[in-house]
């Protein structure tokens, strides 16, 4: 966006997810700046129908509907894993491929074996990508993309983090976010350089924009 359209934020804003994994990221990003975080699931909001062809656009029906619902800002985020073996899939339907109990172990599952029926070459890459999106009651929107590359590799490793991350190993690094601690993966380098995980990159622009 423009940068003269930049708004800036403060008081209170919704995380508008029901994603305990990301609701914990968001709150840890946001907590430095003086932001009273109230989630989606607190304030008994509704998940919206994601029906966009974009991390963007759905990050905006998310962030959209949060707003209409509580009369507050509203930070969204959409994000998921590309593979690239697989044509970009799961993509968009990330969190779909885990269904509605939200495991993620057969998504994982899921993808090495459809990896290994295509006979793709290794390393197999991905990229993982999230979708910030702002919204205020006024109808002004903010959105911001960040991406990190790596290798899907199996089997999966550690506990932490949620959804994909044992999966994924980002270039440069040996150990997949799963085996890393929060401040590892989405922690915001004190010298300004570049963030790790996708949704620290992502937030690294909103922050420089908006806070």
């Amino acid at each position: 966006m423009n940068a003269q359209l930049h708004r800036r934020l403060s008081g209170k804003i919704v995380a508008a997810t029901h994603n305990k994994g990301k609701l914990a990221e968001l709150r840890d990003l946001l907590g430095p700046h003086g932001l009273e975080v109230v989630s989606a699931g607190a304030l008994g909001l509704p998940e919206p129908e994601e029906t966009g062809a974009t991390f963007i656009d759905n990050a905006l029906i998310k962030a959209r509907s949060a707003t209409q619902a509580s009369g507050l800002p509203a930070l969204s985020d959409d994000s998921g894993i590309c593979v690239v073996g697989l044509d970009g899939e799961p993509g968009i339907y990330s969190a779909r491929w885990a269904g509605k109990s939200g495991d993620f172990a057969p998504a994982m599952s899921r993808i090495e074996s459809e990896l290994a029926a295509r006979g793709a070459a290794k390393p197999w890459r991905a990229y993982f990508i999230s979708a910030l999106a702002i919204s205020w009651p006024d109808g002004h929107v903010e959105t911001f993309e960040g991406r990190v590359d790596g290798d899907v590799t199996f089997p999966p490793r550690g506990t932490a983090g949620f959804g994909y991350d044992p999966c994924f190993t980002p270039d440069g690094h040996k150990r997949s976010f799963g085996e890393m601690t929060a401040t590892e993966k989405h922690g915001l380098p004190a010298d300004g350089s570049l963030a790790l995980s996708h949704r620290a990159r992502a937030f690294q622009m909103l922050a420089l924009a908006c806070l």
